[in-house]
């Protein structure tokens, strides 16, 4: 039989997620209770279906995707109503929480006899033409979820630890949203000291590279900013028994506070790195 799918929550990634499934012939649940006329608009243009808690536990799979701050919430949230149901769908979290969260989440899920496993996500949201994020599941129940291949996703199991997934996504979000951080701080930082020309135009010549790396992340990073800082600090929690490491992600997680902040502000830091980013190269 067809399975049904519920995705919570209807965000930018979890909207994605939820049209994907959808355009493959899915029928996709969501909860809309409470949110913003903006998210119940994104999830009707994703196809997806308002429902109640008691409608999404009957399901096949409940895909957990929020902000990694969210994530043992939402778990803790529907732990009645899946104790309740005799569907016990399978519970996936796919946030951006390291192997210690991994371990409450599936914990608060275990007593209500639903399979658990963990994802990561590593990619941006599906777009039509694409092949997607990546999904990597691991745990017991990993392969159960990689049937969801056969409606659109790219679902990638591995083997070891139940919390596996969580740690590479750890690991390379560390990797990828730590960079972005130095090399935006630095370009500020630059900016406030006059010397953003030469920066920029020395980066140009000599990081042929990163620097067109940079200047694609970094446009899209002040929006999303207020997501990152809760996973920098799972990240930096992963890390945590370097403690050197673990300042350095405490320290991004900060420097992603401001730029939120700063977003929802008057954007000075913002138009700042954006002024930046938009330079042209010297004789240009």
């Amino acid at each position: 039989m067809t399975p049904v799918v519920a995705v919570i929550a209807p965000g930018m990634m979890g909207a994605a997620v939820g049209k994907r499934l959808v355009d493959n012939g899915l029928k996709v649940l969501t909860s809309l209770a409470g949110r913003s006329q903006e998210t119940q608009a994104r999830a009707k243009a994703a196809g997806m279906a308002a429902a109640s808690d008691k409608e999404i536990v009957a399901c096949d799979f409940i895909l957990s995707i929020l902000p990694p701050g969210d994530a043992l919430a939402l778990a803790q949230r529907f732990v009645p109503a899946l104790t309740a149901s005799n569907a016990k769908p399978v519970y996936v979290d796919c946030n951006a929480i390291n192997p210690v969260t991994v371990e409450r989440v599936a914990k608060a899920i275990a007593p209500t006899g639903c399979p658990f496993v963990d994802s990561g996500i590593i990619g941006q949201p599906p777009k039509p033409g694409d092949a997607g994020p990546r999904f990597y599941a691991s745990g017991a129940a990993a392969q159960r979820f990689a049937t969801l291949r056969d409606y659109g996703l790219d679902i990638r199991v591995l083997d070891g630890a139940m919390s596996a997934a969580s740690a590479l996504k750890m690991s390379y979000a560390g990797i990828t949203k730590g960079t972005q951080a130095i090399g935006a701080a630095m370009m500020l930082a630059a900016a406030r000291a006059g010397s953003a020309d030469a920066l920029f135009d020395e980066l140009q010549s000599s990081q042929k590279e990163l620097f067109p790396w940079f200047k694609r992340q970094l446009a899209m990073m002040p929006p999303k900013a207020y997501r990152w800082v809760a996973e920098m600090h799972e990240i930096a929690g992963f890390v945590g028994e370097d403690p050197t490491a673990h300042e350095l992600y405490e320290g991004a997680a900060h420097f992603y506070e401001r730029i939120a902040e700063d977003f929802d502000a008057d954007k000075k830091d913002v138009s700042a790195l954006a002024a930046f980013l938009g330079k042209k190269p010297a004789g240009g």
